[in-house]
Formats: C-alpha cells, structure tokens, sequence
C-alpha cells in the first residue's frame, strides 16, 4: 500500500468531508509529483469519494430504519395517538433535516383539513390554520394521493394557492415543502409533510422515507379508531350488562309480587290483606283508605306527597279510595309500580265485593222503599229483614236526601243520559256507604234517599255533612245532602220515615236555593229557616203577616221596596252602602226607608224585628225562585 492510498484510508476512518479528500492530490502537485502518480492519486480518491458515500448511505439508512423501527415499537405500545405522531413528526423532521415537519389529518363532519401535530413551527396562526378540501399542495397530494414537492411554494402554480394558505404559509415563513398522503386503504385520510424556510431539493430517498412515516402515521390513526372503537363497544356492552342485571332483578321482584298477591286473590284475601302483604314487600307501613286524598293521582300513576307516595284506587270513573304507602320517599321505579299494580288489584277485589253485594243493595233499596211507602208492613217482618242484613232498625236513625250536582242540565239525549249516568252512580256509591255504615239507601225522585243509624255521640247535621263528603269524594263531583231529624224506631213505627224523607228532601232544597250545593246539613243548621222546613206550616202566611204590606205596596204602584229592604239588610242597614248597591241618591234611599216604616211600623229595624224580616224576605225569595223553575 502506498503512502497516498494510506492517506485516503485515514480520511475515510475518520470520516471527513468530502472537501478534504482533494488535499492529497493539490499536495503532490504543489511538491511536484509526476502525471502518472498524480493520476493514480486521483483514481485513488475517486474511489475512496465512492467508498465515503456508499458508507454514508448505509449510516443513513441505518438511522431510516432505526427510526422506523422505533416508530413501529411506538405503535406496538400505543397509548396516546397524539404521542405517536408528534414522535412521527420529530422524527421525519430529525431524518431529513428539515426545520418544520407536521401533519394535517381530515375533518368529515366539518368538510374542511386541519393542523393535527406541527414541530418546529413559530407560527400560532399557521398551528391553527384549517383549509377547505382541495386547497394548496396538501389538496393535491389528497386528490391524486400522491406525494408532491415544491422547491418554491409561492412560486409553484401546480396547485390551488388561496389567501387563508399563503397567509399562514408566509408567516412561518417556508418556501420547500414536501407532502405525503395518509391513507387507510384506498382513502386519503390526511397529509404528512416536510418543509423548508429556504429553496431546497428533496431527494427520492427522502421522500420514500416520508412515505414510509406516513403509512406508519396512518395505521397509528387506524389503531387508534379501532381501539376507541373497541372501548365504546366494551363500554356499551357493560352498560347493556348492567340493564339486562337490572331487568332481570326486575322480573324477579314483578314474579315474586304477582305470585304473592295472585295467591291473595286466589285464596280470597281482603283489601288489608293486599295492603299488609305490600308493607311486608315495600318494607313500609301500607294502608287503605277510603277518602282519596287530593294529592291522589288519576291517571293510574302513584304520586309522591311529602314522605308518602299515594296510588289512588279507581275503575271506571269512580274513586273507591287510595293506598298510602307512609314514610318511604325514595321509592324506585319496580317499587312504585308495585305499588300501582297492588293498586289495581284492590280495585279489582272492590269490584269483585261490590258484584257480590249488589244483590244485597237492591234488597236493601226495597227495605227502604216498603219504610218510604208501605208504612203498614209487620214490624216483625220488618226487622228480619233488617237482620239479615245487617241493620238495626229498632236504634235512631237519620233519613238523608243526596243529589249529584254535575253540569246544569241541558236539552237533548247527551243531557239526558249524562243524567241517567250520574244518578245510577250516585246510587251506587251511596248503596256501598250505607252497606259500610248498617244502613239502607234506594234510588228515588232523580236522586238518592239513605237511612243511616244515629250514633249518641253524632247529630243529624255533623252525619249529613260526613255524607256529602264522602260521596262527593268517591264520585269526584258535588254532592248535596239534606238530613231530617232523627226516627227513633223506623222498624217499631215507620210512619215518621215518610215525613223524614220529606223533610231531608226540603232541606236539600234549601241548600242548593241558598247556594249552598256540595255541602251536607240538617234542618237546625239553617236557623228560622230549618224550623219552618222541620214543621212547615203557614210559610205564605208568615211572609203575609211580615213582610205582606210591602209586597202588596209593590205589586200596585210598581214599585221595588222589598229589594230596597233587602239591599239595605245586606249592606249591614247602612243608607249609604245601599245607594250605592242600588246606583240611587241617597235620599232617595231615605224615601224609600220612610216608605216601609209607615207600611211596617216604627219599629220595623229592631233586632227582633228586623230578624223576621229578613227571614220572610229570604223565604219571599225563594218562593219566588221556585216559581220560576
């Protein structure tokens, strides 16, 4: 080996630029060496430059492949999309030696390219940039899913240029730039790219090497969906899990409530037995009561009230009461619709009962219309009749008259069927109180007649006003009861019976005239009033005898001095509210109260008198409203 050869092995070893390896030659020359060394000196470093670049070609090949390697190992353990590809980015920009790499991924849903990952970038405008599809050279490399260079990109009119690009493209300032495609399949998903703030040539190596990165970006992104993909369905699949868990706890509570309460029904349980087998069940205090509460709802649903949640228990339009199940708020959705379904079978037991009796009402009802008409039937027949069921005709009782007060009645068959419809459910449920309460009830005069016993402790008034409520609450409309005074034995004399009935009936009468309706009383709660309706009497000529000579003033002259007497009582006998009530000058007023105390007498305004006048006018009233029905 000669000393020349040795000095290009030297260079080679220790890896020097390709300048230096013209030295050896420019030396021999300089000391004067002949053309033939001079020539094989130069074949010499011909060679050594070939061997130099064969070995720089496997270093940076070497360094390819160990990127890609590691890039593949990246992948391996994908955790974080975002990591993989920025590593991606770093090492695309690292190999090529470029001074910006990043990566634009496509948006579907918005139609548009946006900034995924950037290194080396100095621009927030450019980071941020989103482009329309098919727009500047990453809109070429989409549409033709090829890799594109740009030596000069503002120069380079091969692709769409538009100022939101270039704007953000010279504010990073690059000028070559190397773009990628990013594909799944066939689809080009987005674009890997490589650039430059200065003219640059991108050698075929290097932008194999980028393609190379980019598929690996691709199968990271693909990876990456996949595993999301696969997440959601796990996670879908532990909340499918959980609901079929849950519905099959469910079925299983439904089948153990439906076998407990059908072998209740099966085996003729009671409404308290369904109300003690649902406490057992809710793990609560369950009752039954007959007065819905107004926080009751209608459609079927339980509702909660306060600490208790109520299921009204209902068919056909008709409330026979609630279960209330108390102090048990949180109540989940199987509870409540136990409580519904609990609900509707005592519904169902009630209507059962009720068929039963129905047989029974009827006798009941003929009872009381034989006491009603056929006074004269043998007390002892009587009273076995009352035996069987139930009733106690020999202890006081009160006879009460009750009428719905539904819609004002019309003209017509809807008017008249809702009519037939309101009566029969009166009936009904005034039969199913007094078969509760040891009575009888009958349907009679286009409402409901009732003979209820009389407690030692109750009266005729407070039982007339528990009635109306009662019924009133069952039926979900106004019902208006009129009580007599008490019979002492309907089986030992039913004369008095007939009276009573009479007697209720005028009392019903009375509440409803005096706008009273939806309410209960007895004769004693109306006063005067109640005395003339227990005993009738000369009613015409009490008003006569009070307030006649004013009424007959009236009728001649045309005149209206019983509504000047009345409006004067109604403003509390003051002249001047009343001018006010009639839209008169006061002294007219004054006139007219002078008028009635020469027909009346001076002491027309004393209390006592003034009490029997105003009596005889309410009455005046009411006769004359009558009339006009």
């Amino acid at each position: 080996m000669s000393l020349d050869q040795a000095a290009y092995l030297e260079l080679l070893a220790r890896g020097a630029a390709a300048e230096a390896y013209d030295r050896p030659v420019l030396m021999a020359r300089a000391h004067g060496a002949d053309a033939e060394t001079l020539a094989a000196m130069e074949h010499a470093k011909q060679l050594a430059l070939r061997v130099r670049a064969e070995l720089e070609g496997r270093r940076r090949r070497e360094a390819e492949l160990s990127a890609l390697f590691e890039t593949a190992h990246d992948l391996a353990g994908l955790r974080d999309l975002d990591a993989v590809l920025r590593a991606i980015v770093q090492r695309a920009r690292s190999l090529l030696g470029t001074e910006v790499a990043y990566l634009s991924l496509n948006d579907t849903v918005a139609g548009d390219t946006y900034m995924r990952v950037t290194e080396g970038s100095v621009s927030a405008r450019f980071q941020q940039v989103r482009l329309g599809m098919g727009e500047g050279l990453g809109g070429l490399v989409a549409q033709t899913a090829r890799p594109y260079v740009t030596d000069s990109y503002f120069e380079d009119a091969r692709f769409e240029h538009t100022g939101t690009i270039d704007a953000a493209v010279k504010d990073e300032g690059l000028v070559a730039i190397l773009g990628v495609p990013l594909m799944l399949g066939s689809q080009v998903i987005g674009v890997l790219f490589a650039a430059d703030r200065r003219a640059r040539v991108f050698e075929r190596e290097q932008v194999a090497l980028m393609a190379s990165f980019a598929a690996h970006a691709a199968v990271a992104i693909d990876t990456a969906n996949l595993l999301a993909e696969t997440r959601s369905a796990l996670a879908e699949l532990e909340r499918a899990n959980g609901i079929i868990q849950d519905h099959s706890g469910v079925i299983e509570r439904a089948s153990d409530v439906h076998d407990r309460l059908t072998e209740l029904v099966l085996r003729g349980g009671g409404v308290d037995d369904v109300a003690a087998a649902l406490s057992e069940i809710l793990g609560g205090t369950v009752e039954f009561t007959e007065d819905a509460p107004r926080h009751a709802g209608t459609d079927g649903h339980a509702v909660r009230h306060r600490d208790d949640w109520i299921a009204e228990v209902s068919a056909g339009g008709e409330v026979f009461g609630a279960l209330v199940l108390h102090g048990h708020p949180a109540l989940d959705p199987v509870d409540q619709r136990t409580l519904e379904r609990a609900a509707m079978v005592t519904s169902l037991l009630l209507l059962a009962r009720r068929s039963a009796h129905d047989a029974e009402r009827r006798v009941r009802g003929e009872l009381l219309d034989d006491l009603l008409d056929a006074p004269d039937r043998d007390p002892r027949l009587l009273r076995e009749r009352a035996a069987r069921l139930g009733a106690d005709l020999d202890t006081p009782h009160v006879v009460l008259a009750a009428r719905i007060e539904g819609p004002g009645s019309g003209a017509g068959p809807a008017s008249a069927a809702r009519e037939s419809a309101d009566r029969r459910r009166l009936w009904s449920a005034a039969s199913h109180l007094a078969a509760t309460g040891a009575g009888l009830a009958a349907a009679r005069d286009g409402g409901t007649v009732l003979l209820l016993p009389l407690a030692a402790d109750d009266t005729p008034a407070a039982l007339a006003r528990r009635t109306a409520r009662q019924l009133g609450g069952t039926l979900r409309e106004p019902v208006t009861v009129g009580a007599s005074s008490p019979v002492a034995s309907p089986a030992g004399d039913p004369t008095p019976v007939a009276a009573a009935y009479e007697q209720a009936g005028r009392c019903l009468d009375a509440l409803r005239l005096l706008g009273r309706a939806g309410q209960g009383a007895a004769a004693q709660d109306l006063g005067f009033l109640g005395l003339l309706l227990a005993d009738p009497g000369d009613i015409d000529g009490f008003v006569h005898r009070t307030i006649g000579e004013v009424v007959a003033y009236d009728r001649r002259r045309g005149t209206d001095l019983v509504g000047t007497m009345a409006a004067y009582f109604a403003s509390g006998m003051s002249p001047a509210r009343t001018k006010d009530d009639l839209h008169v000058h006061v002294n007219t007023v004054a006139q007219r109260l002078e008028r009635i105390g020469r027909l009346l007498g001076p002491d027309w305004q004393s209390p006592g008198r003034a009490l029997e006048i105003q009596l005889a006018l309410r009455l005046h009233g009411m006769s004359a409203a009558v009339a006009e029905e």
